[in-house]
């Protein structure tokens, strides 16, 4: 498998996720500081309204430096999980990561796939139209309020990111051939996932079931090789 990484965009943002993070947490102590001063009636009441809204911006930069440190930061990094995950696919297949409009994707015999993954714990599941995360503990829930993102709207998401990478291939493929179906699918890379979403619009699957998984895809209408190549020609080029 030929695997395409953007390392100066991992190794950029892995900076940012830490400056955001001590930036954060820096601005959230200082104000927590001064406001129980304020509390005490050391400083006016204006100052004492200026550190809680200091607060609030802290931790949103802090949920921005969670952001960045979660994508690029820890490690092993998503995109590590999934070259862990996919080791072993055949040579027709290539993977990008951070290299096209979509962060992860996957061109060969079982078609275009827009990887998207997670790293949540707990039970995933998908009722009356949304998404549901519940489960995994105190520790889990504290995470998820203050070091985890929350799942969001997995469909939205893969449904910008699939069109971004239609709109590209769009422009650099020859117009004599037809683009084939681009599709998503979620890939949770934390063994400690329940998942429940059989009705989900969108497959999502544990990072161990994600070969066979593209393998069972490949048997049913597979890409020909002779149009791999030219789907290979308008993606970046390994370096």
């Amino acid at each position: 498998m030929q695997i395409v990484t953007n390392h100066r965009l991992i190794k950029r943002n892995a900076r940012l996720g830490s400056i955001f993070n001590l930036i954060g947490l820096a601005l959230m102590g200082v104000s927590i500081y001064f406001s129980f001063r304020g509390i005490s009636g050391e400083i006016t009441v204006s100052q004492f309204n200026l550190f809680l809204v200091a607060v609030l911006v802290g931790f949103i930069i802090l949920q921005i430096g969670t952001y960045y440190g979660n994508r690029w930061g820890r490690r092993p990094r998503p995109d590590e999980l999934i070259d862990r995950a996919l080791k072993g696919l055949g040579r027709e297949y290539s993977l990008y990561h951070y290299s096209t409009p979509a962060y992860h994707l996957l061109v060969g015999p079982a078609g275009i796939w827009v990887l998207l993954p997670y790293h949540q714990t707990g039970r995933v599941s998908y009722e009356k139209k949304r998404w549901r995360l519940r489960g995994g503990g105190f520790l889990q829930t504290y995470l998820r309020i203050f070091g985890q993102e929350g799942l969001g709207r997995p469909d939205l998401e893969a449904g910008a990111e699939v069109e971004s990478i239609r709109r590209f291939l769009s422009r650099h493929l020859p117009e004599e051939v037809s683009l084939p179906e681009i599709k998503a699918l979620m890939v949770f890379l934390n063994p400690q996932i329940e998942l429940d979403v059989d009705e989900a619009p969108l497959p999502a699957l544990p990072a161990s079931r994600l070969k066979d998984f593209l393998r069972e895809q490949a048997k049913g209408k597979p890409i020909a090789p002779a149009d791999l190549e030219i789907l290979r020609k308008a993606l970046p080029q390994p370096k």
